[in-house]
């Protein structure tokens, strides 16, 4: 060998382990794909002003103006998501949202689709919690504009 060549070795690193890489990738997938049902499955039937969420809020008393503002806040819960430093304020913010939706389901709709909201609680608890840095960096922030 020359002096001018190096030897190449194959050395993974040491700060990036395999298994905690794969949980990143798949909470990242977890919440590309609730990203995609509040906004497209959830959100835009309400602000496009579709038959059956215009019926559903018509029902609730909410009329026009509850459902574009669901609509408007699902949406924005939606791209929050994607945003790093606002994902785990999202996964919240949309947790209450379902919240609210189990008891109007309860109330209003005597339990009809009731679980649904629930169910989609779990991974959005998931993402707050795991993404709780996230909140501390927007803290960061907020104080700095401050």
């Amino acid at each position: 060998m020359s002096e001018t060549t190096v030897p190449v070795t194959s050395v993974a690193p040491a700060a990036v382990p395999t298994r905690g890489r794969r949980a990143r990738i798949a909470l990242r997938t977890v919440q590309v794909l609730l990203a995609l049902f509040y906004g497209v499955a959830s959100a835009l039937p309400k602000l496009i002003g579709n038959q059956y969420a215009v019926d559903a809020f018509d029902k609730i008393g909410w009329g026009g103006v509850g459902m574009y503002t669901i609509g408007a806040l699902e949406l924005a819960g939606a791209v929050a998501l994607l945003v790093p430093v606002l994902q785990s304020v999202a996964a919240i913010a949309l947790s209450a949202l379902m919240a609210g939706a189990f008891f109007v389901q309860m109330i209003v709709f005597h339990g009809e689709n009731a679980a649904t909201p629930l169910i989609l609680i779990v991974p959005l608890a998931l993402i707050a919690w795991a993404r709780r840095g996230s909140t501390r960096d927007l803290l960061g922030l907020v104080r700095r504009r401050a």
